[in-house]
């Protein structure tokens, strides 16, 4: 009878620490859980910059779909898809020459939307900094190149969902956009397009 009652104590004591374990070590806690929050496409804006030699110019693009993936009010994840058709130059009064830009960045030599229609992020890791502050990093798919890539974020999550902003800048010439670059072509001149262009993202997601 000792026996018996002797091996009900250690079954009840392992069950109290298994529960204690699961529950975070504290009664009554539940482990939080990731919750997928769907993008609001027309709330979010996705805004570049590129540069070049004798001036610069700037443009939207529109966000198609996406999530923002959180968990116990941090960002854990997410995955956006980016509609590469949608593009479109702010600066540029003339309807001429804002079309033909336009048609040119469409093109091959910038990103070859026929054969590429969207453009694509995934987030791997997001480094919590404090303060909503974040490090994050993914894989950025452009022109069907797929880079690394990591950039400093700013996310704010409540009870309705969350938003996050970005800005960053991106090196073209790794997805295959080589036209006008310095980096291969050294006789380019006053003709020089940056490398790099910039981008700035805000993103807003709801339950």
């Amino acid at each position: 009878m000792k026996v018996v009652k002797n091996l009900m104590v250690v079954a009840l004591a392992a069950l109290v620490s298994v529960s204690a374990i699961a529950g975070g070590g504290k009664k009554g806690t539940v482990a939080a859980a990731p919750v997928a929050l769907k993008v609001d496409t027309k709330a979010s804006t996705f805004n570049w910059l590129g540069k070049k030699v004798t001036g610069e110019h700037n443009g939207t693009i529109g966000i198609q779909s996406g999530s923002l993936v959180v968990n116990g009010g941090k960002l854990q994840g997410g995955e956006f898809t980016i509609d590469m058709k949608s593009i479109k130059c702010l600066d540029l009064t003339d309807a001429g020459y804002n079309a033909k830009l336009i048609g040119h960045l469409t093109t091959p030599d910038f990103f070859d939307v026929a054969k590429y229609p969207t453009a694509n992020l995934k987030i791997k890791k997001a480094t919590s900094k404090g303060n909503g502050n974040y490090d994050v990093t993914g894989d950025l798919t452009i022109n069907g190149v797929t880079q690394p890539i990591t950039f400093p974020a700013v996310v704010t999550v409540d009870t309705k969902g969350a938003t996050a902003t970005a800005k960053f800048e991106v090196d073209r010439t790794k997805f295959g956009s080589k036209y006008a670059s310095k980096s291969f072509f050294d006789t380019i001149g006053d003709k020089m397009i940056n490398d790099n262009f910039q981008v700035d993202v805000k993103i807003v997601a709801a339950k």
